[in-house]
């Protein structure tokens, strides 16, 4: 079997494994609630314990994100949406990189360790997604978003129990809101190379939320249970 075959298969995988399955691998999750919300949100539309929306990163990152928007000639319109996916994947995982080195220093003795796994996991999904991104000619950010920066500068003001708590809940609603991104980016693209690096972070994030559930019990504190599906619309009569 081809390296090629192998990715697709992977990728495939990851698309059509149930919903409730991957509920399941959420140790926070609630029983019988879909594992993502019901209305897709980019990445950069994060909602930790600020509750803010991320902005978009600098200056120079906007420009060339308006570039990539307007697509090359015959470029499709999920070739539009796989270039602005890797862009709010790549500077969501720069803020995981930064806020784990933080948490390296002044965490705890067992959100130290989620610190440095956040460090290390990210930094590689980060440059798998930049090979693609690199492959696709797309400029990626290099600097955080406001909202990250703002949660940096959050944490830096806090110690102890407060800095654990701020950033265990930060980083879990963080990643939910990732997963779903991703889920959905799985569920349309058709590059199979982006595929491939999105089975692997998806992986790697349900992973992650088990060593964040596990270090916030260790620490005895409460982190935010996933909001409840919204019901059903009622069909009219």
């Amino acid at each position: 079997m081809t390296m090629k075959c192998v990715r697709v298969a992977v990728a495939g995988a990851v698309v059509l494994l149930p919903l409730a399955l991957l509920a399941q691998m959420d140790p926070t999750a609630n029983p019988g609630v879909s594992p993502y919300p019901q209305s897709p949100q980019g990445m950069n539309q994060s909602a930790g314990p600020q509750g803010s929306n991320a902005p978009t990163g600098s200056q120079t990152i906007q420009s060339g994100s308006m570039r990539d928007s307007l697509g090359a000639p015959g470029e499709t319109g999920q070739q539009m949406v796989d270039k602005q996916f890797l862009r709010s994947a790549v500077e969501d995982g720069l803020a995981d990189v930064k806020l784990g080195s933080l948490a390296v220093e002044k965490g705890g003795p067992d959100v130290k360790p989620v610190g440095q796994q956040m460090v290390d996991d990210h930094s590689s999904l980060n440059k798998g997604l930049g090979d693609v991104a690199d492959s696709m000619g797309i400029m990626l950010p290099r600097k955080l978003s406001k909202d990250a920066e703002a949660e940096y500068e959050k944490l830096m003001g806090l110690s102890g129990k407060d800095f654990d708590t701020e950033y265990l809940t930060y980083i879990l609603t963080m990643h939910r809101q990732k997963l779903h991104s991703f889920y959905m980016e799985a569920s349309a693209s058709t590059d199979t190379a982006l595929q491939a690096e999105i089975a692997k972070a998806m992986t790697t994030m349900h992973q992650h939320l088990a060593i964040i559930a596990k270090a916030a019990a260790a620490e005895g504190i409460t982190l935010p249970p996933r909001p409840p599906r919204p019901p059903a619309a009622t069909a009219k009569k």
